[in-house]
C-alpha cells in the first residue's frame, strides 16, 4: 500500500461532500423558486438558480 491511497480518500471525500452541499443549496433555492410568497423573493431565486446551473461554454 502506497501513500497515495490516504490521500486519495481524502480527496474523493471533500468532492462527495463538496457534491452534496451544492446539491442541497440548489435543492433550496429551487424550492423557494417555487414555494416563495413573495414575487420579488421567488424572481431572485430565479436568477440565483440561472448562477447555480448555468453551462460552461466548453461544457457537455
Amino acid at each position: 500500500m502506497t501513500a497515495l491511497f490516504p490521500v486519495s480518500d481524502g480527496i474523493l471525500l471533500s468532492a462527495g461532500v463538496a457534491g452534496a452541499v451544492y446539491t442541497v443549496t440548489v435543492a433550496a433555492v429551487a424550492l423557494t423558486a417555487a414555494l416563495a410568497r413573495d414575487t420579488r423573493r421567488r424572481r431572485d431565486a430565479r436568477e440565483a438558480l440561472k448562477v447555480l446551473l448555468r453551462r460552461r461554454a466548453g461544457g457537455r
